[in-house]
């Protein structure tokens, strides 16, 4: 992959998804570490999937003031904690267990019967987290969307809003189930470090894609929030 101009992108390439698990864990461990070195505390947020449980196993091993970490989800499907497709589930699982069960975790998930009339208890919530995040870890799907910023969702334009205040937004994407919860844009492009985790020669394509398209063309949603990172981003990537 290379890098580009407008996004500012530093490619890592693994010859194994072991290898890129690894580094990519060592990557937000020395990130949070200088956060609590410069400012006290660390904030992190994670993404779902299959695609960084190696990773979630790498990090757990980190020697880290795990107490002085705050970790959240960059989206979560509408569903109860216990639910198999829920990411918080998935995190619970995977990531907060041993060393980093000192962690403080924020869930996205609320009690309300849907997303949008979560957002201010779920923006309150959040405002507790050090802010900007000092690392938000990205995947993307084979449609070129990322967090839960759909191309198909009626709701992707205030979602991606530079200017949308709030940190989270609620979309219902017409090509995936359950409705979603996801930081919105403008709070995943604050992050002082911003990770793109991608594995399989399908998406490197697809990511390629995405960042060589013409400023004519509609852009998928990882270029959009790509572009609106003033700093550099890491893409990592393995077969």
């Amino acid at each position: 992959m290379e890098a580009t101009a407008m996004a500012q992108l530093k490619p890592h390439e693994f010859d194994s998804r072991t290898d890129l698990d690894i580094w990519l864990a060592r990557e937000i461990a020395a990130a949070l570490e200088t956060a609590i070195s410069e400012r006290g505390s660390a904030s992190l947020a994670v993404s779902g999937g299959r695609t960084p449980l190696g990773m979630f196993q790498q990090l757990r091993q980190m020697r880290l003031d795990w107490d002085k970490v705050w970790i959240t989800l960059v989206d979560d499907r509408w569903l109860p904690a216990d639910h198999p497709d829920s990411n918080e589930a998935l995190v619970r699982e995977h990531l907060l267990k041993y060393q980093l069960a000192a962690a403080h975790f924020v869930p996205l998930k609320t009690v309300h019967e849907q997303p949008a009339a979560a957002l201010a208890d779920i923006d309150q919530r959040l405002r507790a987290i050090p802010q900007p995040f000092d690392v938000v870890v990205l995947g993307m799907g084979d449609d070129g969307h990322t967090a839960s910023l759909f191309p198909c969702a009626a709701e992707l334009e205030a979602a991606a809003d530079p200017a949308n205040p709030r940190l989270v937004a609620a979309l219902q994407p017409m090509s995936a189930p359950y409705g979603r919860i996801s930081l919105t844009l403008a709070t995943i492009a604050r992050a002082r470090n911003l990770l793109l985790h991608i594995t399989g020669s399908k998406k490197k394509q697809i990511f390629e894609a995405a960042m060589a398209a013409s400023a004519a063309e509609p852009h998928l949603p990882v270029r959009r929030v790509l572009d609106r990172a003033p700093g550099v981003c890491h893409v990592f990537w393995a077969e």
